[in-house]
């Protein structure tokens, strides 16, 4: 039997991880993964911050949220091939097939848009869910809370009407 780390040990280590990244020697801001995109959109298109508003709003932007975010993708990747030998690539997840339908078409339309509200509520937010849960939630921000409950009341409708299965 697999052994998991607990709750608490989890805990102790988001929070030393957080501890981290606020002081002098780590990031000295925030954990968010949004703000790598307009960062590395503005390096890849040669935009130049004084003519984009919030390329100047960007406090400090660096290249670690990327890193950050290129270590989580690798590390998930490692854990599902070595690890829980879970890894498989697919455009249709099963989920998909047994709940809505088996249309491929129907899955990368629901993708793109839910991708796009996604990141339009991340913008309408002034952060991701990263920055908000992590960052936010840490420092008991008001905004944060309240996105929180936004987040987990909109999951609890989405995950509704997504497992909604007819009675037989």
């Amino acid at each position: 039997m697999k052994r998991r780390l607990s709750w608490w040990a989890g805990g102790i280590l988001m929070s030393l991880l957080l501890l981290f990244t606020f002081s002098v020697i780590g990031a000295n801001r925030p954990i968010g993964a949004s703000t790598y995109v307009p960062y590395y959109a503005g390096i890849l298109f040669g935009m130049d911050p004084k003519d984009y508003t919030y390329l100047q709003e960007i406090e400090k932007p660096g290249a670690w949220e990327g890193v950050m975010l290129l270590g989580a993708l690798v590390g998930g990747f490692i854990t599902s091939v070595f690890i829980t030998k879970s890894f498989r690539l697919t455009v249709m997840p099963t989920a998909w097939k047994q709940y809505k339908n088996k249309s491929v078409l129907s899955r990368l339309v629901w993708s793109f848009v839910s991708g796009f509200l996604l990141i339009l509520g991340a913008r309408l937010a002034g952060g991701c869910t990263s920055g908000h849960f992590l960052s936010g939630m840490s420092q008991t921000a008001i905004s944060s809370m309240i996105f929180g409950a936004v987040v987990l009341v909109v999951l609890l409708i989405t995950g509704r009407l997504f497992y909604h299965t007819k009675e037989k």
